[in-house]
């Protein structure tokens, strides 16, 4: 393999989509955001992306077969009046800065042959937040990113870098002539964050008139607040072993006069 590539797998016959982007990064949550998606909407899985900028390596599944790590397209059929979605997420970013421009090329050029006019990008943005967190937009087009400010959403700050494949589709979309906005969600950044998820989610279904159980988020978010709080509790510990031991060895410091 020496370049990427989409493969896909049935064809479709999509009514004005809109393409949102999930992939790996900060707290999970473009992937997470996605995956949800999927699940709920029920979309179908119609195109595979492959690229050498993926890790070097495979993926075992239960009965040992292995696969090449890809992403995956999804699609949804809105029977409503609104967008039809596709959907992209995958197994990981790509690791070199070449990788990282020639997937979003692929990507925003797979989008145009399936009439695409608008991505929308999904991230996260690292900040500890104690309350809800809230949801950060840029966009390279003035009405759709009041759209999303109409949603809830901030704008985002001047001088804020948008890292990876979220950001280079709103740099690289201007010359596809694709609209293109990046919401990210406000995570710690170290553990899948179904609560950012959750924030864009509810960004997303006030942009695109979709109806999701968002309710079905809130099980992963006890289990994600559980285990942030065990985490602190052992920094804590930690932190509090290491004062003590400092103190012992305090004790031990003599001094000659």
């Amino acid at each position: 393999m020496k370049e990427t590539f989409v493969r896909k797998l049935v064809d479709i016959k999509p009514t004005k989509p809109v393409l949102i982007e999930g992939l790996p990064g900060l707290g999970l949550v473009g992937r997470i955001v996605i995956r949800f998606l999927v699940k709920q909407l029920k979309a179908e899985k119609f195109a595979h992306l492959y690229s050498p900028y993926f890790p070097y390596f495979v993926l075992v599944n239960k009965k040992g077969g292995v696969r090449l790590l890809r992403g995956t397209f999804y699609f949804w059929k809105n029977t409503g009046e609104g967008n039809d979605l596709i959907l992209f997420t995958g197994d990981s970013q790509a690791q070199t800065i070449e990788g990282q421009y020639e997937i979003s090329e692929c990507i925003l050029d797979f989008a145009r042959k399936c009439g695409v006019e608008t991505i929308i990008t999904i991230g996260g943005f690292r900040m500890e937040s104690e309350s809800k967190p809230k949801v950060i937009a840029a966009a390279t087009n003035a009405k759709l990113l009041q759209r999303a400010l109409d949603a809830k959403a901030l704008v985002s700050s001047i001088g804020n870098p948008i890292v990876g494949t979220a950001g280079l589709i709103l740099g690289l979309g201007r010359f596809k002539k694709i609209d293109a906005l990046c919401l990210l969600g406000e995570t710690r950044g170290y553990l899948p964050d179904p609560r950012a998820a959750k924030s864009v989610l509810e960004v997303l279904q006030a942009m695109l008139g979709i109806t999701v159980d968002l309710s079905k988020l809130d099980e992963e978010i006890a289990k994600a607040e559980k285990m942030v709080s065990r985490l602190r509790k052992i920094e804590e510990r930690r932190a509090s072993q290491a004062e003590e031991i400092k103190k012992e060895e305090d004790k031990k410091v003599t001094y000659i006069s």
